[in-house]
């Protein structure tokens, strides 16, 4: 089990939605804890950090090069997220619990969506990078967005699209939304998650 370190704001009410935000490599548990309250304001938003060190850059699990993952790393912190999410679910009765992750945190956060299919009621997967092929998984009932660069040096745009494929074809409601741009986020992408979230 992992001790996370996080940000926490309070929902509205024991039954407001739990909304998880990933930051990206480099980033930590500042990067996206004011965007979820701007995002859903009622929601009670946790923003756990990375305890992995690349370079002093934090992230959620450790890789050997540039969209080279460590496989066995991987699963011992997607087992230790999955363990942190519930956990938190358990403190309150949240009527959805929602996971939002930009680049190396929407790939924990894809990596425990295959782990435990039914942890999520909604996902937003900004620019991720999934450079295998999960399990299949029943994730009817859930959704998913997927945001994405054309342009994207470091999360081609056939693995994007292989992702989204990959949760339509188990069973999810998986949207993609593509923008001309690279690994940068949009404006564009995030008024698509806040349509997205407000569904």
């Amino acid at each position: 089990m992992a001790d996370y370190q996080y940000r926490e704001h309070q929902g509205s009410d024991a039954t407001a939605p739990l909304l998880f935000v990933f930051h990206g490599t480099g980033g930590d548990e500042n990067q996206f804890f004011d965007l979820g309250q701007q995002l859903l304001p009622d929601a009670r938003v946790v923003a756990p950090r990375g305890n992995v060190s690349e370079g002093g850059a934090l992230r959620y699990f450790r890789r050997t090069a540039e969209g080279v993952y460590d496989m066995d790393d991987l699963r011992l912190r997607t087992g230790q997220m999955a363990d942190f999410v519930a956990q938190r679910r358990d403190e309150s009765q949240p009527r959805r619990v929602i996971g939002l992750g930009y680049s190396n945190g929407a790939n924990i956060l894809a990596a425990v969506q295959f782990s435990q299919p039914g942890l999520f009621d909604q996902t937003v997967l900004m620019h991720p990078l999934i450079p295998f092929i999960p399990a299949d998984a029943d994730f009817v009932g859930r959704s998913v967005l997927i945001t994405a660069g054309r342009r994207d040096p470091i999360a081609p745009a056939s693995a994007t699209q292989a992702l989204a494929d990959y949760f339509t074809r188990n069973g999810a409601k998986a949207s993609l939304f593509w923008h001309e741009g690279g690994h940068e986020l949009r404006q564009e992408e995030l008024r698509e998650t806040q349509r997205f979230l407000g569904r």
